[in-house]
């Protein structure tokens, strides 16, 4: 998957998918600063005074390798569920994950094929977990808990903490991964969930991707003449990303319709399964006479070339 969209996913936390939540935990997490607090103390729980357990501080270096966890961890503690939850993660056992957090209902009911099928949007997730995750802090207040895993920031290689927020049901901790909004919307819509979310997210893709298109016709129209061309071309002089040529990242296919005079163009964005990848069909229209236009209809997976 394009930088692009990864990017835009990771910022995609406030509309509840369980994948762009953790995509957020792994890149650039939910509060993050450069450097720890150094206290390694551990108090008693007490009703109105934290539990803190932090390692000494470390100051910011540049892409290392992860040493693992830095502070004791004990079993069935905040800490010990993070790390579960990262290690099932890595070892491609999604479901187990998912049952950790606080979006459990929305995998409950899936049978194995269906798991498969959302294989795709989870499958890079195990790519980015290091085999120990560096978890350096924990804080519990009661029924509330937050982790801390220091990880170096994808784009500048300093080290950052990313916190984590549980809560406690009954004796186990589950990690928050979605809002109370999200929460409410998993256990309504159940097995549903992640795919009503992934079709959500793949149409604000296809708009991205068109957009991105369109912004590539006109550089490339001003150094040809006011001429346009097609996706293979942009794609080749890297214009647009390689994703415009499949659909394995956005579900969707992009195609560009060219006048005979290539003066104008209607560049559309087409479900690759309806009613799984997508449900709208998108058309960018460029003419003469008015200004760009992006409509959007459902049309059964049908491309949108009138």
């Amino acid at each position: 998957m394009s930088k692009m969209f990864f990017l835009s996913k990771t910022r995609f936390i406030v509309f509840l998918l369980f994948l762009l939540a953790l995509s957020m935990f792994l890149a650039c997490g939910s509060n993050s600063t450069n450097e720890t607090k150094s206290e390694s103390k551990t108090a008693k729980p007490q009703k109105d005074k934290p539990l803190r357990n932090e390692s000494v501080k470390s100051n910011p270096v540049k892409r290392i390798a992860s040493k693992g966890p830095t502070i004791k961890i004990k079993r069935n503690s905040p800490a010990d569920t993070v790390k579960v939850f990262y290690e099932r993660l890595r070892e491609k056992k999604v479901r187990d994950a998912i049952r950790l957090t606080n979006l459990r209902p929305a995998v409950e009911g899936l049978t194995v094929d269906e798991m498969k099928s959302l294989g795709t949007d989870f499958s890079f997730l195990a790519q980015k977990i290091p085999a120990a995750m560096p978890i350096n802090g924990e804080i519990i207040t009661g029924n509330t808990a937050s982790v801390t895993v220091k990880m170096p920031n994808e784009e500048s290689g300093r080290l950052e903490i990313n916190e984590i927020k549980l809560r406690k049901e009954k004796n186990n901790w589950v990690i928050l991964v979605a809002d109370k909004d999200g929460e409410r919307m998993a256990k309504k819509e159940g097995k549903n969930y992640f795919f009503a979310l992934r079709i959500e997210v793949h149409h604000r893709e296809a708009r991205a991707m068109l957009d991105r298109i369109g912004k590539a016709q006109m550089i490339y129209s001003m150094k040809n003449g006011g001429r346009f061309t097609d996706i293979g071309t942009l794609v080749k002089k890297g214009f647009v990303p390689e994703d415009a040529k499949g659909a394995s990242t956005t579900g969707y296919t992009y195609d560009v319709k060219l006048a005979l005079d290539k003066a104008t163009y209607t560049a559309i964005a087409t479900p690759a399964v309806y009613g799984k990848t997508g449900k709208l069909s998108f058309a960018l229209k460029i003419t003469k006479e008015r200004q760009p236009q992006l409509i959007s209809k459902d049309i059964h997976g049908k491309a949108l070339v009138n």
